[in-house]
């Protein structure tokens, strides 16, 4: 479209305080819709004027009005004049017809005269139009302020983005002694309250979740976010890694009414009599089963930028061998199993995965431990 304009950025020390107060509040926002606009990354707007915030807005579930919209609609809903205002967003504003309107559209109705941008956006059906857009409208573009915090708050975007591939988190609790089960009892949990509360906000901003076959016929999980409030965002996707289709009819994550995929290798296999959508045989076999390098270019065309890998320590090795892994949420409890199935987890293990220890966290008595590719 046109003419490339150059792209002007500032310098942290150019920044006045109340810019960075500014987008700040914007990112602050913005942190509302996480969870609830994927494949949308996480946008935050404040419109600025005569030193004052006037409006401000989010993305708060897809579908919903982008950041830019909202904050000028929230103007509208004070009586507040947009005219000659300073927007702060989080991300580049979009200049394209999607789910809705161009928001360069929305920005230049509303008679913005200066647009701060804190990261670019890297779709390959924006990159850089937005700016351009609003340069040759004669609006003022200045971005780079607080560019580092806005990429990690729309980290998982970002990686689909640049890779077309899911971030991959690993999620393991294990006991005092690295076990995850017992082999003289039945399967029970055995992590505190909070850490059970913390594993459901951890679903919550995922797009999927995955398990191996083992884990289904185990523990009969359902894989759904139940202990912490969904709002508008949607349940997970359930993936099950079953290459000889052992899932049973009637397990739960089966038999609900919510999205479960089961990915097999060997044979056609029979279809099973419940609400599951059953992916043909399209990876490569192996002993191992699926292809996961495969597995995480489908999930990627599919969408998916978050995926949670949940069990179990034959699912876990296999990612980690594979260096796979983005990220890691281990929990760590006192309780002692006793002679059980060891998780094959340990910082060794992890640290020759690619992974370094982030941060450690009590929470309810357990210890939590953040890895994070180094």
């Amino acid at each position: 479209m046109g003419a490339s304009y150059p792209k002007r950025c500032m310098t942290l020390s150019e920044w006045s305080d109340f810019e960075r107060k500014c987008m700040a509040r914007a990112l602050e926002v913005a942190e509302k819709g996480v969870g609830q606009v994927s494949p949308n990354p996480p946008v935050g707007c404040v419109l600025a004027r005569d030193g004052e915030i006037i409006a401000e807005g989010w993305h708060d579930h897809l579908g919903d009005l982008h950041a830019e919209q909202a904050a000028i609609a929230d103007a509208e809903a004070r009586g507040v004049a947009t005219q000659g205002s300073t927007a702060f967003v989080t991300l580049e504003p979009c200049n394209h017809h999607g789910r809705t309107p161009p928001c360069t559209e929305a920005l230049l109705w509303a008679g913005i005269n200066r647009v701060v941008i804190a990261a670019e956006d890297i779709n390959p059906t924006v990159r850089g139009g937005g700016i351009d857009c609003l340069k040759q409208a004669e609006i003022e573009v200045t971005q780079g302020l607080m560019e580092a915090e806005a990429r990690q708050q729309m980290a998982a975007f970002m990686h689909w983005c640049e890779r077309r591939r899911p971030i991959v988190i690993l999620k393991a609790a294990l006991d005092c002694n690295g076990n995850v089960d017992s082999t003289s009892a039945p399967p029970a949990r055995f992590t505190s309250e909070e850490s059970l509360d913390e594993v459901h906000r951890l679903r919550l901003q995922c797009d999927a979740v995955l398990v191996g076959v083992n884990t289904v016929i185990r523990d009969d999980p359902k894989l759904t976010v139940r202990r912490v409030d969904l709002g508008k965002g949607r349940q997970p996707l359930r993936i099950v890694l079953d290459r000889r289709l052992r899932t049973p009819e009637k397990a739960e994550m089966v038999v609900d009414e919510e999205s479960t995929v089961v990915l097999h290798c060997e044979g056609e296999g029979e279809s099973l009599e419940c609400e599951t959508i059953l992916m043909p045989p399209l990876f490569s076999s192996g002993e191992e089963g699926v292809d996961l390098v495969q597995l995480l270019d489908l999930l990627g065309d599919r969408e998916v930028q978050r995926l949670l890998v949940e069990g179990g320590p034959n699912v876990w090795g296999r990612f980690l061998t594979d260096e796979l892994v983005d990220e890691a949420c281990i929990f760590h409890s006192k309780v002692d199993l006793g002679e059980g199935l060891n998780g094959g987890i340990t910082s060794e293990i992890l640290e020759g995965a690619g992974l370094m220890l982030a941060s450690s966290e009590n929470i309810g008595g357990d210890r939590l431990d953040h890895w994070l590719r180094a």
